[in-house]
């Protein structure tokens, strides 16, 4: 079937058609695709932090010479605080040290003097034992009040007496004078005190002077 004859009308509608289509310019491609490609990079460094701050950090070397100073800063700060808490430990410990110091010497200050005064005591009671029936009760009642005076004294700053008779042998608290054969006891009891043992504060100032049992045979 022959084509109609084209009007001039035809021609004209369809050049303006062809005028109207985009037309191919050199380079335009290869523009494209490069600009697709860095916005798909740049798409990517977003995504991924370490990455775009490397990129950042090496284009740029005195923001590297920046981080290091800044990590550098922050390891002198954190040995900073480290040998500040080391040493408000240490202080610590020399304040509890000395406070312990000082009350072990508040407790501890009068052992000489009641050694000294021990053996007073002791002749105190040994008298007061001795005393026949020829002494006077004046005489008798001024020995026990005498000695009674200075158990109380010794009392009120922390002096106990250790009497430890009919008691287990302890040889922290004991001294054994004699070792006694006696079927009746347990062997290592104490049998006799022949001196009383003082503590001052809990801790030993004399030891009690004791004869222990044995075994009989």
């Amino acid at each position: 079937m022959a084509r109609d004859p084209q009007t001039p009308l035809d021609e004209e509608l369809a050049r303006r058609e062809q005028e109207a289509e985009p037309q191919p310019i050199e380079g335009e491609l290869e523009d494209a695709v490069e600009a697709a490609e860095q916005e798909e990079a740049s798409a990517e460094a977003s995504d991924n932090p370490e990455v775009s701050d490397n990129l950042e950090v090496s284009d740029n070397p005195e923001a590297e010479l920046l981080a290091a100073r800044v990590e550098e800063l922050e390891q002198t700060v954190a040995e900073a605080k480290d040998q500040a808490l080391r040493a408000a430990a240490e202080a610590q410990n020399v304040r509890r040290r000395a406070e312990q110091e000082a009350e072990k010497a508040r407790k501890f200050a009068l052992e000489k003097f009641v050694k000294e005064l021990l053996p007073v005591v002791d002749s105190l009671e040994k008298a007061l034992e001795a005393m026949a029936d020829e002494a006077t009760e004046a005489h008798r009642e001024g020995v026990s009040m005498t000695l009674k005076m200075q158990q109380d004294v010794l009392a009120k700053f922390g002096v106990e007496a250790v009497e430890p008779s009919g008691e287990p042998f302890d040889p922290q608290f004991h001294e054994a004078m004699a070792m006694v054969p006696n079927p009746e006891l347990e062997p290592s009891t104490v049998m006799e005190v022949m001196q009383k043992g003082y503590l001052l504060n809990g801790r030993l100032v004399r030891p009690a002077m004791v004869i222990v049992s044995q075994a009989a045979g």
